[in-house]
């Protein structure tokens, strides 16, 4: 057998070898790094276009240092992320917003720490922030800011309102959620969706044709006035039975007065007083049509057998201080007068739900607060 002779390489091609040894290490070894450093971004729950950005931006280690960030997923994905707010980015409560970059660069200019910003921005939609932005610096800004139920679009207001009564800033953000900044019956909201928790009040009003679907008779024998047909939404008097009821159980007899009023009761109902007492009567005592809590169907004024006043009744503390239990709340109370714009009913009851009326007899609230807090989440 003849011995294959191996042939030698010449320099060039020598030369070519090392050339695309190098080529590879060029190519291969920077895309393992870029892998690496991919997989762990990954595994911090950044997503594709934000860890793209990252090692564009050749801030791999800041980002590795500051670990799971839903800010800065999303910052670093904007045009406007600048490199050097990076630690202040991070500091931030994330919010799910356009130009969310843009936004905090913007208010850390104007002077803003990254607490405040993190409230201004959890307490405002895109446009509000945008809005917010063209005001000069607020002072202290946290002191109206700090409760979940704060709107940055109402800061003039809580300012205004907060110089003119020196409320306690708790006060003051929930009385401007409420309205109470503005005269009654003025730039109100009109509503035609039923649900349990709706509020109704002197900013709050019903179309002419809203009815309940679920309205129902209420047996006679639940009636002040046996003659009188009486209606109540089903959620509300099937917890009326169990209230009355539990009463009778314990010797007490209450009674339906009235319930449900259509739009055209309540306007009979607004002309008979204003047509006998004035103006200055009707605006502390009867609703205008449409500002009735009558007219959801969820509320009745309650009488008792043994008394025709019923604040004199022993039916009258009987109801204090057990008809939560059933879901029911005194609308009006008398402490509170300011708040609901009415006069004290000791009569009024209104039908919001076990757990919202648990909540507002233990913390002594009216519904028209618990609503601005819990209720109301329109930014």
């Amino acid at each position: 057998m003849k011995k294959i002779k191996k042939r030698k390489l010449t320099g060039f091609s020598k030369l070519l070898i090392k050339i695309l040894i190098i080529l590879l290490v060029i190519i291969l070894i920077p895309n393992g790094i870029r892998i690496y450093k991919s997989s762990n971004l990954k595994k911090l729950k950044y997503d594709h276009e934000a860890i793209s950005n990252i090692l564009d931006k050749k801030v791999y280690s800041e980002f590795m240092n500051i670990g799971e960030n839903k800010t800065m997923n999303q910052v670093v994905k904007e045009q406007e992320f600048d490199k050097k707010r990076i630690d202040k980015y991070a500091k931030i409560t994330y919010t799910n917003q356009e130009h969310l970059a843009k936004n905090i660069n913007l208010l850390l200019d104007k002077g803003y720490n990254t607490a405040e910003i993190s409230l201004i921005i959890a307490h405002s939609t895109t446009s509000t922030t945008d809005e917010f932005i063209k005001k000069d610096y607020i002072e202290n800004i946290s002191n109206y800011l700090k409760f979940d139920y704060s709107k940055t679009k109402y800061i003039d207001r809580y300012l205004a309102y907060y110089k003119l009564t020196r409320e306690s800033y708790d006060n003051v953000v929930t009385y401007v959620n409420i309205g109470l900044d503005k005269e009654y019956y003025k730039d109100t909201k009109i509503k035609d969706k039923y649900s349990i928790d709706m509020l109704v009040n002197k900013y709050n009003g019903l179309s002419e044709n809203f009815e309940p679907k679920n309205l129902t008779k209420i047996p006679s024998e639940y009636c002040l006035d046996k003659t009188e047909e009486e209606f109540l939404t089903k959620e509300a008097l099937n917890a009326y039975v169990e209230m009355k009821e539990a009463a009778t159980a314990e010797g007490y007899s209450i009674l339906i007065n009235s319930a449900y009023r259509s739009y055209k009761d309540q306007n009979e109902v607004y002309q008979t007083y204003y047509n006998l007492y004035g103006e200055n009567y009707v605006k502390k005592y009867a609703a205008k049509p449409g500002y009735s809590e009558h007219q959801t169907g969820l509320s009745f004024d309650v009488a008792s057998a043994h008394s025709n006043i019923f604040e004199n009744s022993k039916e009258f503390n009987w109801m204090k201080e057990n008809a939560y239990k059933y879901g029911f709340v005194l609308r009006f109370p008398k402490t509170k007068e300011e708040v609901t714009g009415f006069k004290y009913e000791p009569w009024h009851y209104r039908y919001v739900g076990k757990d919202i009326a648990k909540y507002m007899y233990e913390n002594n609230l009216t519904f028209d607060e618990y609503y601005a807090r819990f209720i109301d989440t329109d930014k």
